[in-house]
């Protein structure tokens, strides 16, 4: 019998993650699952989790929480698997603001869908990022995508609102994110044997399709094909942006003559002037970044997904 180890972020979804926990525990005993379960405490404390559970024998160690709490757990089960401790397989639960990790690996928000899916049990291999660079030299992974630049500075906007959840915390950040950052930083963009420089609001460098809970940033994505789907945007106008934003909510952005669009596996993004503000999977790489690479692994976990 497999063994579950619950990792919990207690305030993912303004606290929604504690609050869900009497239903989980009891719908887990009512499967006559064998598990434990563990509550966070602080950053990067389920990457610690994760690499104990793996090394104690759990087979299955389940993210319940956000973005950051599965990408935690993710890491942590890299991490295992470098240091020879074990494999483990990745469950998600979205009980956070935007979900869009567990989203792009095919597991819809909230309790009760999240559990569906695990009591089903179906699995999936998948691909995983790396990224170096900023405060991870020695990388930091994820599994839904990096962003790079004006998306960046969203997320910390929307961070900011703490009365707002959901896509419309993201879009009024957006909003907001206009006035205070539209002047692209001067780039150096490496992949597929080819170097671009150019002005650049945004770079955007997918394994997934979503992020910001509703902004379509690769919409023909797939997490098992070895590659990365890009989105990379010019320079545009604070008017130019506003006209860009409904097309990102729709998917349609690639037929904007200012985003340009590939795939690879490999890329590395370097500031010739100006900076470089990242995340990866809504958690931050760096403020003020001079150069980035980035590297997808093809076929690293299993995670438990729809079929």
């Amino acid at each position: 019998m497999s063994r579950y180890k619950m990792i919990v972020n207690p305030i993912s979804g303004r606290g929604a993650g504690e609050s869900v926990i009497p239903d989980l525990e009891n719908q887990l005993r009512e499967h006559s699952l064998d598990f434990d379960l563990v509550r966070t405490e602080r950053p990067w404390h389920a990457v610690e989790l994760t690499q104990g559970a793996v090394s104690d024998g759990y087979d299955i160690i389940v993210a319940v929480g956000g973005d950051g709490t599965a990408n935690e757990v993710l890491n942590g089960l890299m991490l295992a698997k470098e240091d020879g401790a074990g494999t483990g397989v990745l469950g998600l639960i979205g009980v956070g603001r935007g979900n869009d990790l567990a989203f792009g690996m095919g597991v819809p928000s909230g309790l009760e869908k999240g559990l569906e899916i695990l009591f089903q049990g179906d699995r999936r291999t998948v691909d995983v990022g790396i990224v170096k660079g900023g405060t991870f030299p020695q990388g930091r992974f994820f599994g839904n995508g990096v962003g790079i630049g004006f998306d960046t500075v969203v997320g910390f906007e929307a961070m900011k609102m703490k009365r707002i959840h959901g896509f419309l915390n993201y879009f009024l950040a957006a909003l907001k994110t206009i006035f205070l950052y539209y002047q692209a930083p001067l780039v150096k963009i490496e992949y597929n044997n080819k170097t671009i420089e150019q002005l650049s609001l945004m770079v955007s460098i997918m394994n997934g399709r979503r992020m910001g809970g509703g902004f379509w940033m690769a919409p023909e994505a797939k997490i098992d094909d070895g590659l990365f789907d890009l989105c990379i945007a010019d320079q545009v106008s604070k008017l130019g942006i506003l006209a860009l934003i409904p097309r990102f909510m729709q998917g349609t952005q690639a037929s904007h003559s200012a985003v340009n669009t590939g795939r690879t596996n490999k890329i590395v993004v370097t500031a010739i002037e100006g900076v470089l503000p990242a995340h990866a999977d809504g958690e931050t790489i760096c403020t003020e970044g001079k150069r980035l690479t980035v590297e997808l692994l093809a076929g690293e976990i299993d995670v438990i997904c729809q079929a």
